[in-house]
């Protein structure tokens, strides 16, 4: 008897491990994908207002502290940006001077990537054909063309924004950047790059109110291989949050600019 009642106690056990597992496994496998903002065609809809909070624009490699900026991890993949041996001294050189030549400090366009991590917000505006980003610093403005078109057959122009190409692959925005000129710089520490400079984009939701950017770049001038940012952009949901005109002038205002005073 005793050990008809051990088998039915164990049976009992494994009847109840079974139903746990079941219990607990369901609503898992039942869940669905996260809901994301989508347009009316389906694809996913990047509109609103979003802005960084990691430290990249200070500087894309991991660093210490400094008087001109807080510590940061870095968000180069692999840590750090694979220079050319002449490049890595022109960016030394850049990081000595950066209180002077940052392009930022002269009001000059961000560029792209550095636009998109630069510690300010910045709106987009989607439709079927096309994504536009408006930056609060400097009124940057920037069209992707998701019609299906490519770049221009006119190269050499260089834009200072670059030109923007995208398409989907699956719920993931791919955008081709090419035809930059070299006048911006990547960071506040001097990393650069040259006019050959070819960047691909991925954006793609995390959640709602989180996207995941990475931006793959590449220059046979300046590094030895492509190398990629990693960085999370979160939704401003602020009340009544809304861009701020942030515009300096790239010429010294008083001589290129003048305007009469005391009411004349």
């Amino acid at each position: 008897m005793l050990e008809v009642l051990k088998r039915s106690s164990r049976g009992l056990l494994a009847a109840a491990a079974m139903a746990a597992v079941t219990l607990t496994a369901g609503p898992i496998q039942a869940q669905d994908p996260v809901a994301i903002p989508r347009l009316a065609s389906g694809k996913p809809d990047f509109s609103g207002i979003w802005q960084t909070l990691s430290e990249a624009d200070y500087d894309l490699e991991p660093h210490s502290g400094r008087r001109d900026a807080p510590p940061g991890p870095g968000v180069v993949e692999g840590g750090a940006i694979p220079y050319l041996p002449g490049a890595l001294e022109q960016r030394s050189r850049n990081f000595e001077t950066r209180a002077e030549d940052d392009p930022r400090l002269k009001c000059w366009v961000l560029g792209v990537p550095r636009g998109v991590y630069y510690p300010a917000p910045f709106q987009i505006f989607q439709r079927d054909n096309d994504v536009t980003l408006v930056h609060q610093f400097g009124n940057q403005v920037r069209t992707i063309a998701t019609n299906g078109s490519d770049h221009p057959e006119e190269k050499q122009q260089e834009f200072w924004l670059g030109d923007s190409r995208g398409h989907w692959e699956g719920d993931t925005l791919v955008v081709d950047v090419a035809d930059f000129n070299p006048e911006t710089w990547l960071d506040r520490a001097g990393n650069y790059h040259s006019e050959e400079l070819h960047v691909v984009e991925r954006w793609r939701f995390v959640d709602p109110d989180t996207i995941a950017y990475s931006a793959t770049l590449d220059d046979p001038k300046v590094y030895s291989k492509p190398w990629t940012i990693d960085v999370l952009l979160h939704r401003r949901r602020d009340a009544n949050f809304q861009l701020i005109e942030d515009y300096c002038f790239t010429l010294q205002y008083e001589q290129y600019y003048p305007h009469h005073k005391d009411g004349q």
